[in-house]
Order: structure tokens, then C-alpha cells, then sequence
């Protein structure tokens, strides 16, 4: 710790040290450079500061204790969880949009491909004369619907993945609420434990976007790394691996209904906008 006297140029508070006591400000600050720029700009995605390289290293190696120092107060030593969601998020969008080892666009690929397949899904059902007006006209609003809520949730990874955790929490919380490793556990303590869970799904899936898999492997990959957040459940509540995933599972249930109704509601309120001109501007044009 420094020894020099300092005043602080925020609040103006003598004092001695490396921060000022008052307002936190380093003591380090001085005249604006592009170094100055530069550090604040690795600080912001987490690369100036230990705690992110730490945390990443124990999400992958030891993710449930980790959540449970960082619940009992051990802060100060790990990356904030909503803010490492944000950075993670963005950082999958840049490499979605070109930051990958072939340097391509694989969100407007993707987000083509879904155009090309739901014209052609919405045209086949507007040729196919069995079936009745109501249904094709709910064929092609269902398509549609699928289109633009992929369209949505990949422009906004965050914002989605944060709807679906907060929906998740609940469940969990219930479950896991009194386990053998936090008997008291709160409902804002579980939230962060699913935002730090995520986080470590995130970084793993962001690997077949960075190595441009194709859209079907990346889908597969995807969906073996989420049995990944059995082991921090695990951990963080203390309960055998059995118990930890039969109560996922259960959990699960009423995770699986409330997004149906959900996406049902969506599907009914795109149905009925759909009515006044079900064959006309429905076909999705960009």
C-alpha cells in the first residue's frame, strides 16, 4: 500500500493509500493518455482485472463451490455474474457477425437459411388445397411466428437468456431450497447461481461458433453441453448426483410449461393479426 499523501481529485479528500476512502477512486488516476483509454478498455471486457480469469477458471473446474464463496461473501475475488453474462452475450454476437476463423457472417447465413425454409413452408401450405382455410392460415402464421421469435433472440442473446433463467429460477429454487449445502437458500441467491451456471454454458458455446461447426453439429453440441449444469446443481446444494438430477428434471416441468403458454399466447396474437390478409404480407419480405 502506498504511503504518499494523496487528495482525491473527485471529492477532494486527503488520504494515504492506493484509494481513496470516500469515494473509491485509485490514486493512480491522472491526466487522460491513450494508455489510459486502453486499460479502461480491457477493464470493461474483464481483461484488466484477475477476478475474470479467475472466475472462468473455476467455473470450469470447480463452478458449484465457486458460486457458493462468491454467495457467502466472496466477492471481491470473482466477476460480477450479469455483468460477465453481458460480455459473454456480446462476444457471441461479434462472432456470430464475422469474428470467427473463416470470417463470416454466420448469423445472416443462419437467419437466411430460416427465411428460405419458412417461405417454403408457408408457400406448401398455402398450395395444398386438403386442408382447410383455418388451418393454413395458422400453418403460415405459426411459421412466421418461429421465424421472427428466432430473428428476436438472436438480436437480443441476453435479454432472452435472462427471461428464460428468471423463469427457470423459480422451479429450482423450490426444489433446492433446503439443501444439504445452503439450507436457507434465497430466491435472489438461486437467480445468481443460474446466471453464473449459464455463463459457464455460454462460454462452452461459443467454441462451435468460433470454429464455424455447421448448424446441425452446433445444435448437437449445444445440447450436450447443457447436461454440464448438473455438476455445479450438484456442488453448489450439496445433494448426490441422483437426487440433484431427478429434481432438475422435476424442476424442468413447470420451466417447460410456462414457455409453451408463452409461445402459445405469441402464436395466437400473431394468428390473429394474420387474418386480415392471410395470403398477402404474411410472406415474410426483408
Amino acid at each position: 500500500m502506498s504511503q504518499e499523501n494523496h487528495v482525491c481529485p473527485t471529492c477532494g479528500r486527503e488520504y494515504t493509500g492506493n484509494f481513496c476512502p470516500q469515494c473509491g477512486q485509485s490514486s493512480k488516476v491522472g491526466r487522460y493518455s491513450f494508455m489510459n483509454a486502453f486499460l479502461l478498455f480491457i477493464d470493461v471486457w474483464g481483461l484488466g482485472n484477475r477476478s475474470m480469469f479467475r472466475s472462468i477458471r473455476d467455473l470450469f473446474l470447480r463452478p458449484g463451490y465457486m458460486i457458493r464463496d462468491y454467495l457467502r461473501g466472496m466477492q471481491m475475488a470473482y466477476f460480477p455474474p450479469f455483468k460477465m453474462l453481458f460480455l459473454i452475450c456480446a462476444l457471441s454476437l461479434l462472432i456470430e457477425t464475422g469474428l470467427n476463423i473463416k470470417g463470416i457472417n454466420r448469423y445472416q447465413q443462419y437467419m437466411e437459411a430460416e427465411k428460405e425454409y419458412t417461405e417454403k413452408k408457408q408457400a406448401e401450405a398455402m398450395a395444398d388445397n386438403t386442408i382447410s382455410e383455418t388451418r393454413r392460415d395458422i400453418s403460415i402464421a405459426t411459421y412466421k411466428m418461429l421465424y421472427t421469435l428466432e430473428d428476436k433472440i438472436r438480436q437480443n442473446p441476453q435479454l432472452m437468456v435472462l427471461a428464460y433463467m428468471l423463469l427457470f429460477s423459480g422451479p429450482l429454487y423450490i426444489l433446492f431450497r433446503h439443501s444439504p449445502a445452503i439450507p436457507d437458500l434465497r430466491f435472489s441467491e438461486c437467480f445468481v447461481a443460474v446466471v453464473y451456471i449459464a455463463n459457464m454454458l455460454l462460454i462452452c458455446i461459443i467454441i462451435p461458433s468460433l470454429l464455424c461447426f455447421s448448424f446441425k453439429a452446433e445444435a448437437i453440441f449445444d445440447t450436450l453441453v447443457m447436461l454440464l449444469a448438473i455438476v455445479p446443481i450438484k456442488q453448489l446444494s450439496g445433494y448426490s448426483y441422483p437426487s440433484t438430477i431427478w429434481r432438475i428434471l422435476l424442476a424442468f416441468i413447470p420451466f417447460a410449461i410456462i414457455v409453451l403458454a408463452i409461445y402459445l399466447a405469441i402464436f395466437i396474437l400473431s394468428y390473429i393479426l394474420a387474418l386480415p390478409n392471410p395470403y398477402g404480407n404474411i410472406i415474410i419480405s426483408q
